[in-house]
Order: structure tokens, then sequence, then C-alpha cells
């Protein structure tokens, strides 16, 4: 009986953190997302937002490439540090900060034309996907994306 009690016990702390995980996860941007290309409609890049020093920040982790395109490109159209890097591992994406249902005050880096623009985050659909829009002055002039949870 004391042993059945015991592993009664064990599994219900071995759940309860995953299943307060899994929801933790559900209400966070945090994880990697496959982002969608604005012109095709296919998944183009999977990237990763960590929390870095109280803010969101996003990196490009992988590039799905058409074939008409070099691997392995670099931003040269980036001014500063991020002339010339290569955009697989860049952190594109920064200074996020948690916002009413979202989050605000950050920046994001278009790599094909090397402009920063401003940045907000929402999540959507329970969490599975990520609304991001980048914008110059108004969120009400810019665009935005759906990313999907990987």
């Amino acid at each position: 009986m004391r042993r059945t009690a015991l592993s009664v016990m064990f599994a219900a702390l071995m759940l309860g953190p995953a299943n307060n995980l899994h929801a933790a996860d559900a209400a966070s941007p945090l994880g990697r997302w496959t982002t969608i290309d604005d012109e095709t409609g296919q998944p183009r890049s999977i990237v990763e937002i960590s929390a870095v020093n109280g803010e969101l920040q996003g990196r490009v982790v992988e590039i799905f490439y058409r074939p008409d395109e070099k691997p392995d490109p670099v931003c040269e159209k980036c001014e500063g540090d991020r002339k010339d890097r290569p955009v697989i591992g860049m952190t594109f994406l920064w200074g996020l900060k948690p916002d009413g249902d979202g989050w605000a005050d950050g920046h994001i880096l278009d790599p094909k034309n090397g402009k920063t623009y401003n940045a907000k985050l929402a999540l959507q659909e329970g969490g599975q996907a990520l609304r991001v829009r980048g914008f110059l002055g108004t969120p009400l002039f810019g665009r935005s994306q759906t990313w999907l949870r990987r």
C-alpha cells in the first residue's frame, strides 16, 4: 500500500511540472518558430526566440533555400556589427518587453534590405501562432507575418 502511494505521488510530481511547462510554453513566445514567406506562402526559415536580460531576442537557426538562392547568405546591406555577417545565427529581433497581451518596444531587422523596424509580437491560436509586426513610427504603417510554433 505504501509503495503504491509513493508511486502515485511520484507520478503526480512527474506529470504536474510537464503539464505546467506545456501551459507556460503556449503562453510564451519562447521557442522555435517557422517563418512563412510573404510571396510564396511556403516555410522560409526557423527562428528561435529566447529571453536575454529581461527582453526577448530572436535569431535565425535555419533557412529553407529556394533553388535560385545561394546557401549561407550574409547581410550585405546591414550596417554596423551585422554588416557582411552570416544570416544564420544572427540576432535579428531584440528588445521586446511584455506589454499587455503581447510584447512590444522591440526591433526587427530585415536582412534582405538591412533596415531595422520597430517590432511587436502577439500570440494567437492558443500559442501555436505568433503575429510579428514590423513598422516605422506607428503600427498602422507596417507589415505583419504569422509564424508557426515548431
